[in-house]
Formats: C-alpha cells, structure tokens, sequence
C-alpha cells in the first residue's frame, strides 16, 4: 500500500516545462488497446492500496495503481463482488485502467458497467493540479459528472489517482443453460427473447452454434428460470455453479480470441440482424456486442451497422497506428477538444492514444 501522489504531481509539472509528454502506464494489462502509446512513462502502479471499504454502505475506495485481484479478495470475504466483472487480460489488471477504459464483463447489459459503479475520484490533470471529484456516498450527484467523463478517455484527460465504487452482494445462486443452436441469427432472437422475461439473467453469449443462457440470484428465482428455459425450448446442458466459460469469456482465454488475426468489436442494438454469416463470430450482451476476427477494412465494417446505430472499433491486433476507434462527426470532435484544453491545455497526457486528432 503505498501513496506516491506527489511524486507523480512532480513529474506532471516537470514534463510539462520542459515540453514533453506522458504515456500513463498502470500494470500493462491493456497496453494492447487504442492506438500505439507515445511519451515518457508515467507509472501509477506503484499509486496502490484500498483506502476506505465499508462493506455495510457497499462502497469501497481504492488507489488506481490496486490491482483487482486485491480489491476481489476483499470483497469475497465479505461476499461482496466488482458486479461489472472487471478483466485481467492474462496479466493483473489495475482498478484505474479498467476505468480509463471503460471494459466491462459478460453480465454488462443487465447488471452494471464500470462507469455505473463510479462514485467520484481523484485526478491529476495537465496542470500538476490533484482535483476531487464526486464523493464516497451513493446520493452525492451535485456538480458535473466529471468523474464518469473519464470511464473511457484513455487518459486523455489526466492521471486517475483514486476511485470510489459502489460494490454489491454476490448473487446466492449462479447456474448456466447451453442450448445447441447452430444459427446466429436465430441466438439473436432467442437472446432478445430471454432479455425481455423478468428472470435473473446475467449473461447471453453465442459461440460456434450453442448459446449460453446464464441466471444469477436467489435460489428459487434461478431454478425457476433454468425449468422455463427447459419447457419452452427443449433440453439443455445446465451448468450449476460452474463459471469457467464466463470466466473464460471476459478474460478472453477462448480458443475465440487465440491468435493474432484481427479482433473486430461492435456496439450495436441486440436486434440488429446477423451479418456476414460467413464470417467468424462470438455475439455477447445479448446481440449488443459482436466480436469478428479477420482482415477487414473498418469504414466497410462500419457500413454494416449504420442501419443500427453502431459502431465497430479494432480492439486488437492490426494497425495500431491508425484510428482504431469509430469516426465521430466534426461537431463531436470539437466537444473532445474542448474537454482535452479543459484538463490537459499542454497535451500532456497520452497524446493520440484515443484518437489521432486528441
């Protein structure tokens, strides 16, 4: 546990009199991610330790540089859980860079995203300034919500130092149905289908012609759910208990995402209809996340999906010296201009790291 804010303010001011730039790193779990890092590196793994856990109000306040399996085996004594199912990535991922970039696990349409969980934070913007923002209470909304601004900017915006969430019971009850389902477009309808029912569910993945149906809760409610699946489509695998393909699936250890061919993520509506059937695919959130490996060119990607409202982004692999995020519109370009002077008026931080013109 250890507190080197400081050290890391001193740093920002030294680079930014002598003109030169950050490349924020924490414990290197998602280097791979956004466009080829440029810069000097600025360590916040060192920045760790949990400050505050107060498991009866369910908020924990943590440094950014903590990893997660710190901050879980916390809470499992508690039997409390991270509901938005934070990834390691085969490495031992930081709580700060899960927020900077918004990932979130297999539970995130019907549970809670990363950026839902954030209460406030501390940061360290491009001026050496160390700022508070939010709080460590659930009912604290007054101001901007500058604080959920930064799930997602990559640290553009400045060095996070310390975050506060709310964190939540673990579910008593955890069962899994796999039904054999050989077509995507069909899984999509199913998917959206089982979306709609009141049941528990926290999880619905697609992958090579079976479907996953996951169920989290009260005891009752999960049997319940398992035993309407079951009479209204026939029988099913039903896993109880057992998470490994969850698990499995959010830290992308599947035979899925072996390799180094391009892996293609889209956001997209969950009813949206299957494309490129040929293709080779893995459909999560219940439709609502799409993940395509191969060689593609992106604008051709992203004309797939207009008609949905989506967007496609080059999560791994391929050229990361190119825009590997969705084009945003000129007027959208300006509000990140705006911003980015707003924190960072020296470009001190992560420059190109999100966006070419950021």
């Amino acid at each position: 546990m250890s507190d080197i804010s400081q050290q890391l303010i001193e740093q920002v001011n030294s680079a930014r009199s002598d003109g030169r730039k950050l490349n924020i790193i924490g414990r290197g779990s998602k280097s791979f991610y956004g466009r080829t890092a440029t810069g000097d590196h600025f360590n916040v793994a060192e920045h760790n330790g949990i400050v505050n856990y107060h498991p009866a109000e369910l908020v924990l306040t943590a440094r950014a540089g903590t990893s997660i399996a710190e901050l879980e085996a916390a809470l499992d004594k508690e039997g409390q859980m991270l509901s938005f199912e934070p990834s390691n990535f085969g490495s031992e991922a930081s709580i700060g860079g899960t927020l900077a970039c918004n990932l979130s696990g297999p539970s995130r349409p019907w549970g809670s995203s990363v950026r839902d969980m954030v209460l406030g934070l501390r940061l360290i913007n491009g001026r050496g300034e160390h700022l508070r923002f939010g709080g460590q209470v659930m009912k604290n909304v007054a101001g901007y919500d500058v604080a959920r601004v930064q799930a997602g900017a990559m640290g553009c915006l400045g060095a996070i130092t310390e975050i506060s969430l709310k964190v939540l019971p673990k579910p008593a009850a955890v069962a899994t149905a796999v039904l054999p389902l050989d077509s995507a477009h069909e899984a999509i309808a199913v998917m959206n289908d089982f979306s709609r029912d009141p049941a528990p569910m926290m999880g619905a993945c697609w992958l090579e012609g079976q479907l996953y149906i996951r169920y989290s809760g009260a005891g009752n409610a999960v049997d319940s759910a398992i035993n309407r699946l079951i009479q209204q489509y026939g029988e099913a695998n039903v896993l109880s208990g057992d998470v490994t393909f969850w698990r499995e699936l959010r830290e992308q250890s599947l035979a899925f995402f072996a390799g180094d061919r391009p892996l293609w993520r889209f956001s997209v509506a969950s009813t949206l209809n299957h494309f490129m059937p040929e293709a080779d695919w893995l459909i999560d959130w219940g439709g609502a996340q799409r993940w395509l490996r191969g060689d593609f060119k992106q604008e051709e990607l992203q004309w797939q999906v207009e008609s949905g409202n989506g967007q496609v982004s080059l999560f791994r692999h391929g050229n990361r010296d190119g825009e590997v995020f969705f084009e945003h519109s000129e007027a959208i370009k300006t509000l990140h201009h705006r911003l980015k002077a707003s924190f960072d008026p020296d470009f001190v931080f992560n420059p190109g790291r999100l966006y070419r013109w950021l």
